[in-house]
């Protein structure tokens, strides 16, 4: 491929021109997904990363407090996420069948239940801030500094969930290009806004922390309202007419049942991702707040290699609508190895310069040093994520759900958790000691997913 028509391509991506994946050759499938899917998360990790570089700079304090609150928040995305797996395996099963005003009607069903759950979790998570932080180990510094900000970014959870579920939708239907516009949209707010309302500009005063979270409420809103406008005025296969406006109980049951699988493992490694935190925590706020940074480097190289997992997810829940199962399987394994050969690349780099990259974000001493620590020995399990993501998409793609929370279940509750305490506490290791046991069983977790997806029985679930 000449680099006149590598560059073709890449505009016709970025376009978002509507192609027949179960058609086109599988390369060039996985290209026009993969590309914007790869950008709309690299957006995405670019804002993580700036967002914890401004809350660096208000202290410890700040960024124990950002650590925290996103663990407890993980629990709660982990019904959006569910909700959005079971909507993007729906969705572009019928696409696959060529039904898209049956696609359009299944997403609307999705979007008034993931609107229930946003709404009753922003009351219940306003009303119980402090709380939730108490129940997560922080301290008393921690709770009075930042409580503020956990309620702002509760209440707004509502668009949050709303805006990763709709680009879910989306990307089922093969318009990523449209998915990685709100999300650009959406964190470009942000990433301007960030600074601005933590610090303050000309009559604009600081809101220190709290700004922060106005500043995601408000990007994450103006992203939704993209989403919306695309949705109700047209430029996606997806769209909604009076028709599709409907209520239809049978397909909010199966978008429930579909859900409950992705919710389940979500929940599950979000859970367990929690109980790593709580162990850190006993360390204190300065070992929270390496860890925090660590993951937070570590999310900005995984999230652009969802963008190969998303593609696969769309890929193999297309084609089997197509009744195409083989064609299916061999998107899913190119996938994978182009998202090993990226996350090995990353690792190579975050390990030659780990304390260099914690100490762009905080400049004390032990922080950096818990920080350098997790992020060596994190990325030392890199390439194994690449194959346990795109295995555990696919599968979620295809509409079996409940495979990869039984896997979730069995490797991160009944081996990661354990060790990790067993590491950290009878051994000794602290904190070093959590980042051991992420790296071990991750890798194991893709091993595992690897094998069931080689045994093929997804092949044979109908959604």
């Amino acid at each position: 491929m000449t680099f006149r028509t590598f560059f073709q391509h890449f505009k016709a991506a970025l376009a978002g021109k509507e192609e027949d994946f179960t058609k086109i050759s599988i390369k060039k499938a996985i290209f026009y997904l993969s590309v914007p899917m790869i950008l709309e998360m690299l957006m995405e990790s670019l804002f993580a990363v700036v967002d914890i570089f401004f809350v660096g700079k208000l202290g410890v304090y700040a960024v124990a407090t950002v650590g925290l609150t996103e663990s407890v928040l993980t629990i709660i995305y982990s019904i959006s996420i569910g909700l959005s797996m079971a909507a993007t395996a729906i969705v572009a099963r019928r696409i696959g069948e060529k039904r898209p005003q049956e696609a359009s009607a299944a997403a609307f069903q999705a979007i008034i239940v993931s609107s229930f759950f946003a709404f009753a979790v922003a009351v219940i998570g306003y009303f119980n801030a402090k709380n939730m932080l108490a129940l997560m180990g922080g301290e008393e510094d921690v709770i009075a500094s930042g409580y503020r900000y956990t309620q702002i970014i509760f209440a707004g959870n509502v668009f949050v969930m709303l805006l990763f579920l709709i680009n879910g939708i989306f990307r089922g239907a093969g318009n990523a290009a449209i998915a990685m516009r709100a999300l650009w949209i959406s964190n470009g707010f942000n990433i301007v806004l960030d600074p601005i309302l933590i610090f303050g500009l000309g009559p604009i005063p600081a809101f220190g922390l709290e700004g922060a979270a106005w500043a995601t409420t408000i990007g994450r809103g103006l992203g939704v309202c993209f989403q919306f406008y695309v949705l109700f005025k047209g430029g996606s296969i997806i769209r909604f007419s009076w028709e599709s406006l409907k209520m239809k109980w049978s397909t909010v049951l199966t978008i429930l049942k579909v859900a409950s699988g992705g919710m389940g493992q979500f929940l599950i490694e979000s859970a367990s991702w929690i109980f790593l935190m709580r162990i850190i925590s006993d360390s204190g706020s300065i070992a929270l707040a390496g860890y925090t940074i660590a993951v937070r480097l570590i999310i900005f190289a995984l999230l652009p290699g969802w963008g190969f997992s998303n593609a696969a997810a769309t890929l193999v829940g297309q084609n089997l609508g197509a009744l195409q199962p083989a064609r299916a399987e061999k998107a899913a394994w190119f996938s994978a190895h182009l998202t090993a050969i990226f996350l090995g690349i990353c690792s190579i780099i975050f390990i030659s310069g780990a304390g260099m990259f914690i100490g762009i974000f905080n400049e004390e001493p032990g922080v950096i040093e818990v920080g350098r620590l997790g992020l060596s020995i994190i990325c030392l399990g890199y390439v194994f994520f690449g194959y346990g993501m795109v295995m555990s998409q696919s599968l979620n793609g295809a509409g079996d759900t409940r495979t990869p929370t039984i896997i979730n279940l069995a490797v991160l509750w009944g081996f990661q958790i354990p060790l990790a305490y067993f590491l950290a506490k009878y051994v000794g290791w602290g904190a070093t000691g959590v980042f051991v046991a992420i790296a071990i069983s991750h890798s194991l977790h893709a091993i595992i997913s690897t094998w069931v997806f080689r045994k093929g029985r997804w092949k044979l679930v109908q959604v």
